[in-house]
């Protein structure tokens, strides 16, 4: 069997429905010049969704896993059981517009040097969704959730670094960093990385391999002739997703920061929570879609301490930051 170009990494859990949509316009997408294989890694899901997936798609590779062991490590799996020169992950919430992987690698193709590469995330009227691309966290960053800043002034770049806000993702650029949610990487590469950092169980993983691979001399970039509709672009609103959200950020501050200034980031962290609670609490409400910031708060110990070591090893020490060379 000849080797694919692309090998398409799909996790899903207790995401029938959305899979199953997202895995249907997918094959629908392909063309004649670029080759591409399916993976699904199951995480334990609990809605039927393994069963569904084999029942509908039985050309697709499924890989049932007995646990849930978080989005990256669900994706090293799947890396690990396909063969494609280049890796696409796409999130199941992730409906392909035109053909977005014939896009993506032949944009790579013609331009290796990149390594890592995204498209358009949109929403379901055709805008971009913001979130197919980030600046890398900062201790300004933080100290602009902590002080409000990016709360009061969404749009303006140096009070939400982050979101990367007036970013034009209809040209091609270089960004700092790319989504999974519809990110393609080079497959040296990503073995050069060892793959995802597996003590991100969820959030900032992302964020974590593209500042890894930027140190090997990648230089991530958009290519705005791919696009996917996000359905889950806006779904970070629940007091939970963002307690966890807050430990990938957290767990990336001590990957890759000094512990001084991973403290003060972490700190910054807390403040910013604290006030939102109050505000939450004196007014009974925020701008911040619901989140019920007073139980974030009662979790800080929970999200400041980051997600948990693993048994398994850590990337290779030359994918390390250079600043955060273990001493």
């Amino acid at each position: 069997m000849t080797t694919p170009d692309v090998s398409v990494v799909i996790v899903s859990y207790n995401t029938s429905e959305l899979t199953r949509r997202c895995l249907r316009l997918l094959l629908d997408s392909r063309t004649p010049d670029v080759s591409f294989d399916v993976t699904v890694v199951d995480n334990a899901s609990h809605d039927g969704s393994a069963d569904h997936i084999a029942a509908a798609f039985p050309e697709v590779r499924l890989i049932r896993l007995t646990e849930n062991v978080g989005w990256g490590r669900a994706v090293n799996r799947g890396a690990t059981a396909s063969e494609g020169s280049h890796l696409l992950l796409l999130n199941p919430d992730a409906a392909p517009v035109g053909h977005p992987v014939a896009a993506l690698f032949e944009f790579a193709r013609a331009h290796p040097e990149h390594g890592i590469y995204t498209g358009r995330t949109l929403h379901p009227d055709g805008t971009d969704d913001m979130y197919s691309c980030w600046g890398l966290p900062t201790v300004w960053s933080n100290f602009c959730f902590a002080t409000g800043l990016s709360t009061v002034f969404p749009g303006r770049a140096w009070a939400n670094p982050e979101l990367l806000p007036g970013y034009d993702r209809r040209t091609v650029r270089e960004v700092p960093a790319v989504s999974g949610c519809s990110m393609l990487i080079e497959r040296g590469l990503f073995n050069r990385l060892g793959g995802f950092d597996p003590i991100f169980f969820l959030y900032s993983d992302d964020i974590d391999l593209c500042t890894r691979a930027a140190a090997l001399g990648a230089r991530p970039v958009v290519v705005p002739s791919a696009s996917v509709i996000h359905v889950g672009g806006a779904s970070s609103s629940s007091e939970g997703q963002r307690i966890k959200i807050l430990r990938g950020k957290a767990t990336y501050a001590r990957r890759h920061w000094s512990r001084p200034r991973a403290g003060l980031a972490i700190a910054l962290m807390k403040t910013g929570v604290a006030w939102r609670g109050l505000a939450k609490a004196i007014v009974g409400r925020d701008r911040s879609r619901g989140v019920d910031w007073p139980k974030v708060w009662q979790e800080r110990r929970t999200w400041a301490a980051g997600w948990p070591e693993l048994d398994e090893p850590r990337p290779p020490q030359s994918a390390l930051t250079p600043a955060n060379s273990p001493s």
